[in-house]
């Protein structure tokens, strides 16, 4: 009984018994288990993210390029394919973007061919090109480069390169070069436009985890998921 006339029960303890032995009992709960692994996997996943972006970085360093006179002279350029529109139906300012760099980089004589990649977004990309001047013979349409790692290596065992330009945004160039180097195809990248921080937040969250599986993809040899024919493309 306390001075002011109010009980106070305690749990019975051993004798010598510490506060700091009670604790154990909670921090060992399946509550702090799952809290301790989630914390595990969000910093490996963190280390694995900037890892994927430093090794990327590196394959890719010296091989980018924004200007297109200073980009050296490659027979086909390969354009990596995406939507033409978002999905709330506004027009998708990436596609916009690869395809006026890769038509200008046709225009300016530094290829002789494009090979466009993508599903539907192939043949969406051909369309763009030609109303941007590129004559329809000079496109090719690659309609099983599902992924960036499919386009990269269907450039080389399908469509015959030993040496490419790749034209999309600078990210995804660092990738598809990492990707390249390490499937033996001598490839460089134009750098089309990116965008604003606001209109780009999503796709560039969405690269971190791409990078990661990109590399994962590189380490275990993943293939494309069709081969098929050859058709190379001509001159090559």
């Amino acid at each position: 009984m306390s001075g002011c006339g109010t009980r106070v029960w305690r749990r019975a303890r051993p004798q010598g018994g510490t506060d700091a032995e009670d604790c154990c009992h909670v921090s060992g709960s399946p509550l702090h288990s799952a809290a301790f692994a989630l914390e595990a996997v969000a910093a490996g996943l963190i280390v694995a993210m900037a890892g994927a972006k430093i090794v990327l970085s590196r394959a890719a360093k010296g091989k980018t390029y924004s200007d297109i006179a200073s980009i050296p002279y490659r027979h086909v350029g390969l354009v990596l394919g995406c939507a033409t529109r978002l999905a709330n139906g506004r027009p998708n300012l990436f596609f916009r973007n690869r395809v006026e760099a890769a038509a200008n980089l046709y225009l300016a004589g530094k290829l002789d061919y494009l090979l466009v990649s993508g599903d539907d977004e192939a043949e969406d990309m051909k369309d763009a090109l030609v109303q941007s001047g590129v004559p329809p013979e000079r496109i090719y349409c690659d309609y099983a480069g599902l992924r960036t790692l499919d386009s990269v290596i269907r450039a080389k065992e399908v469509f015959g390169q030993s040496q490419i330009t790749i034209v999309s945004q600078e990210f995804h160039n660092q990738r598809a070069i990492f990707i390249a180097k390490h499937r033996g195809l001598d490839a460089i990248g134009l750098n089309a436009p990116d965008l604003n921080a606001c209109d780009s937040l999503k796709v560039h969250l969405r690269e971190h985890f791409a990078r990661v599986v990109c590399v994962m993809d590189v380490l275990l040899r993943r293939p494309p998921k069709v081969l098929g024919e050859k058709m190379p493309i001509p001159g090559s």
